[in-house]
C-alpha cells in the first residue's frame, strides 16, 4: 500500500438549532470586528437570523450561480471597500463559492453555514466562470476555516432541492473512488458517506421537517465532501463543470442526473468501487442500489427538463473529452461520452 492523503485543516460544528451562537463563538475567536455576511436574497431573512447581534459592516446579496468572474470582482471590491476582517456565508453552494471567490484575493477567513448538501464549505476547491467556461481550481485560502451545520435551517429546503443537492453530495462519494488522487483514507469517507446519504434522504423525503433525517443527510455530504477534497475531481465532475458552465444548468439537478450513467459507464471496470457502494447501499450491486434510491426519493433524471439542448450534445462531448482524468476506470471516447450525454439528456435507463 503506498499512497499521499491530504486532511485540510478545518473547524466543524454540528449544532442544530444554535447556528447564530455558534457563528457568534467562531467570529470572537477570531477576534474579527467588521463581518461581511453573503446571502441570497431569498435567504436574507435566515442569514439576518444567524448573524443577528455580531458586528457586520456589510451584507452582500448579488449571489449568483457558478459565480460569474465579474460577479466575484464586485464583491472583493465590496469586501476591501467596507475593511471587512471576516466572512460570513449563509447560503448553499453558489453562495459558499462567492465567499470563496473573495477569500481568494483577500485571503479573508471565511466562516461557512451551510443551507444545502453542496458540500462546498468543506473543500479548498474554487470556481469562477467567464463567458461560458468555468474554470476550478485548488487554494487553502478558500477552505472556509470553520463550518457551522444546522439542521434545521434546512428543514424548509424543498424536497425537490433536498433530493437533487443529496444526490450532489452522494456524487462526492462516487468520483472520489477512480478520482486522480483516490486512496484508501478517502475511500473509507466516501463509504460511509454514501451509507449515510442512502438511509438521510429517503428520511428527508418521507418527513422534510424532520431533524433527525436532515442531520444524517448532512453526516454523508460533509464526509462526501472531505472525501472529494482528498480525491480530487473525477469524470462526473468534469463533464458536470463542462454542462454547467457553458449551458449555465442548475447546479445540483445536473450532477443528479449525470451521476448514475457514469456510475453505470465505469463500474464494470472499477469491481472494488462497485462492491463497497453495493454495500453501503444494501443492494446487489452500486447501480441497482443507486437506481433505487433515485426512484424512492423521485430524483431528477432528464437534462433535457432542465435547460440542456440535444444539438449542444456534440459540443459538450468536445468540450469534456479534453478534461477527463487519466485514472478513469474505463477508456472515455467519442462515442460513449456521446451516448452518455444522449442518456442524461432524455433521461435514459443508465442500464
Amino acid at each position: 500500500m503506498r499512497f499521499v492523503h491530504d486532511t485540510l485543516p478545518q473547524r466543524v460544528r454540528l449544532a442544530s438549532g444554535d447556528a447564530a451562537a455558534s457563528v457568534a463563538e467562531e467570529v470572537a475567536a477570531l477576534g474579527a470586528t467588521r463581518v461581511m455576511v453573503i446571502a441570497s436574497e431569498r435567504e436574507a431573512a435566515l442569514a439576518a437570523a444567524v448573524t443577528d447581534g455580531l458586528p457586520v459592516a456589510l451584507t452582500y446579496d448579488e449571489v449568483v450561480m457558478h459565480v460569474p468572474v465579474e460577479v466575484a470582482d464586485r464583491a472583493r471590491a465590496a469586501a476591501t471597500d467596507a475593511r471587512v476582517d471576516v466572512v460570513v456565508t449563509v447560503g448553499g453552494g453558489s453562495t459558499t463559492g462567492l465567499g470563496k471567490a473573495v477569500a481568494l484575493t483577500t485571503g479573508l477567513p471565511i466562516i461557512a453555514v451551510p443551507t444545502t448538501y453542496a458540500g462546498s464549505e468543506a473543500t479548498d476547491v474554487w470556481g469562477l466562470t467567464a463567458g461560458a467556461v468555468k474554470t476550478t481550481g485548488v487554494d487553502r485560502r478558500v477552505l472556509p476555516h470553520a463550518v457551522v451545520y444546522d439542521a434545521t435551517l434546512m428543514t424548509g429546503l424543498p424536497v425537490d432541492l433536498s433530493v437533487a443537492s443529496g444526490l450532489n453530495a452522494l456524487a462526492h462519494c462516487v468520483d472520489s473512488l477512480w478520482a486522480p488522487r483516490a486512496d484508501p483514507i478517502n475511500a473509507a469517507l466516501a463509504t460511509e458517506g454514501a451509507r449515510a446519504l442512502y438511509a438521510g434522504l429517503p428520511a428527508v423525503v418521507a418527513d422534510p421537517r424532520s431533524v433527525e433525517g436532515r442531520e444524517q443527510t448532512i453526516h454523508g455530504a460533509y464526509l462526501a465532501a472531505v472525501a472529494f477534497a482528498s480525491a480530487g475531481s473525477g469524470l462526473h465532475h468534469k463533464i458536470c463543470h463542462v454542462l454547467g458552465g457553458r449551458y449555465d444548468l442548475p447546479h445540483a439537478q445536473t450532477h443528479a442526473a449525470v451521476l448514475p450513467h457514469v456510475l453505470a459507464l465505469n463500474v464494470a471496470n472499477a469491481p472494488e468501487a462497485d462492491a463497497r457502494l453495493a454495500t453501503a447501499f444494501g443492494a446487489p450491486t452500486a447501480l441497482a442500489g443507486l437506481e433505487r434510491l433515485r426512484t424512492d426519493v423521485g430524483a431528477p433524471r432528464a437534462l433535457r427538463d432542465h435547460g440542456f439542448r440535444e444539438d449542444q450534445i456534440p459540443d459538450a462531448v468536445a468540450a469534456v473529452l479534453p478534461v477527463v482524468p487519466p485514472s478513469n476506470p474505463t477508456p472515455v471516447t467519442t462515442e460513449n461520452l456521446t451516448a452518455l450525454l444522449r442518456a442524461v439528456w432524455e433521461g435514459a435507463d443508465p442500464a
